[in-house]
């Protein structure tokens, strides 16, 4: 066992999550199920998860996509209306909250105000009916482990809002459960506490290993600490994958849209041969990498993300070569944003390194922009945020 009794089969190893070959099985596991409130609307739609021993996942949508009450289903606070929850291969239907062995971390901390924190801490432990010694052996080393040293005497308002969040943390984890769920732990801390606190819930799983599964509107946050990203839209799973994967290699164009900045161009297939596709976008055709199945005729969305667009490279460099005029410049200290007219739409960007200077370009330029073909993907059509 480790310190705070997580498995050995998943423990630290200088940064990198390790498991047997059991420990490959899902430890949560979602079979078809789908909930809804009024008996019409499906806030989740044949939902079919598996979670890892040990890995972090992370639900991510926009508000109403379904993600909360994914989580709150698998705590046993929602039913589903149908399909199975497992948690290590076992129904967990019947299961109520306090009998599925799951930490919880909300948003308000949801924290005694009238108890210390060390109180706090040692409460879960109490209701198990754990003895004061080894309560006060485990409060001990939850505090050591978010950093929180000293301060078992204190009450909650005597925090700052960072340190409520750890002392969260720290009771989700007291009782060594080897699953924790998180629902929006950081939307009440400020950007720069909020960044901290990323890393830190990072550090903390990879030296445990737990199970996470962990819920946010917010694509920045999903991409530090995940090790897979669940995107929802309206109750769906759209795609999951590793961050690095959902940004580089978006299967739906609502992904390609959530995560990470994008052009999108709109446009109708002309060809269709060997993985790539010829698209016309107003009077400009371009080649592209095909994702979606279409056929000549479909309408179809491209994504290019800014930056992998150049502007006024040398000709012949890249697959797609278009004109364009420059409509606005901000300097952003890393990059320059450039924003265009071209392929029939005015908000086309381009990001340019801040390596050489830029003092080449200007407003009201007519330039030539490119990139390469597999930096181009062909995805299923949608006009929502237009």
């Amino acid at each position: 066992m480790t310190d705070l009794g997580v498995p050995e089969a998943v423990r630290d190893t200088g940064g990198a999550i390790t498991s047997t070959a059991s420990d490959n099985h899902a430890h949560v596991e979602f079979e078809g199920v789908s909930k809804s409130y009024d008996g019409r609307t499906l806030v989740v739609e044949g939902l079919d998860l598996g979670v890892r021993r040990g890995e972090f996942v992370t639900l991510l949508g926009p508000s109403g996509s379904g993600k909360t009450t994914i989580l709150m289903m698998l705590a046993g606070f929602q039913t589903p209306t149908s399909g199975i929850i497992r948690i290590d291969g076992r129904s967990v239907q019947d299961l109520p909250p306090r009998r599925r062995g799951i930490g919880m971390v909300f948003q308000n901390y949801a924290l005694f105000p009238h108890m210390t924190v060390g109180q706090n801490l040692a409460f879960p432990l109490e209701v198990r009916g754990m003895a004061l010694e080894q309560r006060e052996e485990r409060v001990e080393r939850a505090l050591a482990l978010v950093r929180l040293e000293g301060l078992a005497d204190r009450r909650p308002g005597q925090l700052s809002g960072g340190q409520q969040q750890r002392v969260a943390i720290a009771r989700a984890l007291v009782f060594e459960p080897s699953l924790v769920l998180m629902d929006e732990p950081l939307g009440a801390l400020d950007r720069s506490l909020r960044e901290e606190m990323q890393y830190e819930i990072r550090r903390i799983h990879r030296q445990l290993g737990v199970t996470v599964v962990y819920v946010t509107h917010d694509q920045q946050e999903a991409m530090v600490m995940s090790d897979r990203i669940a995107v929802l839209k309206e109750g769906v799973i759209e795609q999951m994958a590793p961050p690095e994967t959902l940004y580089e290699e978006p299967e739906r164009a609502f992904v390609a849209r959530f995560i990470g900045e994008n052009n999108r161009l709109h446009g109708r297939v002309v060809t269709v041969n060997g993985g790539l596709c010829d698209v016309e976008t107003g009077r400009e055709r371009i080649r592209a990498l095909q994702i979606t199945d279409c056929e000549p005729g479909d309408q179809v969305t491209l994504s290019i993300r800014p930056e992998r667009v150049a502007v006024n490279p040398e000709p012949g460099v890249y697959g797609n070569q278009v004109g364009g005029t420059v409509r606005d410049l901000a300097f952003l200290g890393d990059h320059l944003r450039v924003r265009l007219d071209a392929c029939e739409r005015q908000d086309f960007v381009a990001k340019i390194p801040n390596i050489v200077g830029h003092g080449g370009i200007l407003v009201g330029d007519t330039v030539r922009i490119g990139w390469t073909v597999t930096d181009c993907r062909v995805l299923d059509y949608e006009r929502k945020d237009d």
